[in-house]
């Protein structure tokens, strides 16, 4: 049975502290990588979160693409210790968004609050210390699994949801004709926190989802082993 738009969310709201653990570097760089497609890995710049100090360069790339596992999603203004989100941007990203997702680790682990912290990144964008990249590009997303708050319930969900976002800063889905019959097959607008950071998000299709699951089986078994908020169901096909 291929995957379908109802498995997109197997894991519901949980979160038993706040408190960042380490994941263990290589399947963190793994993890991380895994978000772009395979020709694309050994050119890519990797950063690994250290959750006393922040992201650190593990790896310099070649292709100006870069690529982590974001922990904190500020724009949800509350800290928990079961975000993943691996991704990668390309350089436009690299040089805008990703310095948002840094800055925001390092602005916890200082000690500011969920509150204040989405209060203070909303605050460097109207000051212009953040801007969104001045030119189209894309963030790519295709990791096997990733754990956040993306659907439209506002609740934070294990998916295995493959996908691209290209940059569409305030753009809406009014502005593409788009709406809630458009997911998952078509593009749609996610606004991540601020009309800033839009994006413009196209899924991969049904069974490329499958391909990149079932080629990716040893690094889910590794995640699911490390944390089992990172398990998804066993996908038949």
């Amino acid at each position: 049975m291929l995957l379908a738009a109802a498995t997109l969310a197997v894991a519901g709201a949980y979160a038993a502290d706040t408190t960042i653990e380490q994941m263990p570097p290589r399947l963190e760089m793994q993890y991380a990588l895994s978000a772009l497609p395979p020709a694309m890995r050994d050119q890519a710049t990797v950063y690994l979160l250290d959750p006393k100090s922040g992201y650190q360069l593990k790896r310099k790339g070649t292709s100006g693409v870069t690529c982590l596992v974001e922990r904190t999603a500020w724009e949800h203004a509350d800290f928990r210790s079961d975000i993943y989100v691996p991704l990668c941007y390309d350089a436009a990203g690299s040089k805008t968004y990703l310095k948002v997702i840094m800055d925001a680790a390092a602005l916890r682990i200082y000690g500011l609050p969920p509150a204040a912290l989405k209060a203070e990144i909303e605050k460097r964008y109207r000051e212009k210390t953040y801007q969104a990249p001045d030119k189209p590009g894309v963030s790519y997303m295709v990791a096997p699994v990733m754990r956040t708050w993306m659907l439209s319930d506002w609740q934070v969900h294990t998916m295995p949801m493959q996908h691209l976002m290209f940059y569409a800063p305030n753009l809406t889905d009014q502005d593409i004709g788009s709406g809630p019959s458009s997911f998952p097959g078509y593009p749609f607008v996610f606004k991540e926190g601020i009309p800033e950071q839009s994006y413009m998000i196209q899924l991969a299709g049904e069974a490329e989802r499958v391909r990149i699951v079932t080629e990716e089986k040893p690094l889910l078994d590794e995640l699911c082993a490390y944390r089992e908020v990172l398990c998804i169901p066993h996908i038949q096909h």
